[in-house]
């Protein structure tokens, strides 16, 4: 079996973490199936369940919630070759604190929940994958949350410029101001100080 075009990210994504034939990676592949969205498009909205993990073949996904003072914060970007979803809520099955949003013309390939954990416990490389998207989280978080707590603002932004240099190539800059946690005005005084 031949594996189709929009598989082809997916396969190389799970194929560098773990030894996987291609012809293994076609029995279940169809698991994942296309979408996609257009710019500023939704696929989850804060008080729904998240039944689904997403891998970006295109595009780019925001993650991100309002505070009670309505302020947006937003937690991670998944680009090309990343996974998104609202993790506690796909793994709890609880409400969603977040939305998912699509920022500029995006393709994915959507696993539903049910499906996926299936996989996780058939496929032993899917298990790997699905303990990578884990440690990712974890350590995604740890990350920035340890760079940013405390630390100015113009070294949060150059911490982005090093390790997420995409999130200031490709977004508008409110979207990355809300990613460092500071204004649109102050976003521009800090790039004036680089």
């Amino acid at each position: 079996m031949t594996l189709k075009t929009e598989h082809r990210a997916l396969f190389e994504y799970i194929h560098k973490r773990t030894p996987i034939k291609e012809s293994d990676f076609s029995n279940y592949c169809d698991h994942f199936r296309i979408k996609t969205l257009k710019r500023n498009e939704f696929i989850l909205r804060q008080g729904a369940h998240c039944d689904f993990l997403a891998f970006v073949n295109k595009g780019c996904l925001r993650l991100f919630q309002y505070n009670e003072e309505g302020k947006v914060l937003t937690r991670y970007f998944a680009f090309e070759n990343k996974f998104g979803t609202s993790l506690s809520s796909f793994i709890n099955q609880t409400v969603s604190d977040e939305y998912i949003q699509a920022i500029e013309p995006t393709e994915l390939l959507m696993i539903t929940r049910k499906d996926f954990y299936e996989l996780v416990e058939n496929v032993p490389e899917i298990n790997v994958i699905y303990r990578d998207i884990l440690e990712m989280a974890y350590t995604t978080t740890v990350k920035r949350i340890y760079n940013f707590q405390g630390v100015p603002a113009l070294e949060r932004l150059k911490w982005v410029m090093e390790y997420q240099p995409m999130i200031l190539t490709r977004l508008p800059s409110k979207m990355v101001a809300s990613f460092l946690g500071v204004t649109p005005y102050t976003l521009s005084r800090l790039k004036s100080e680089l």
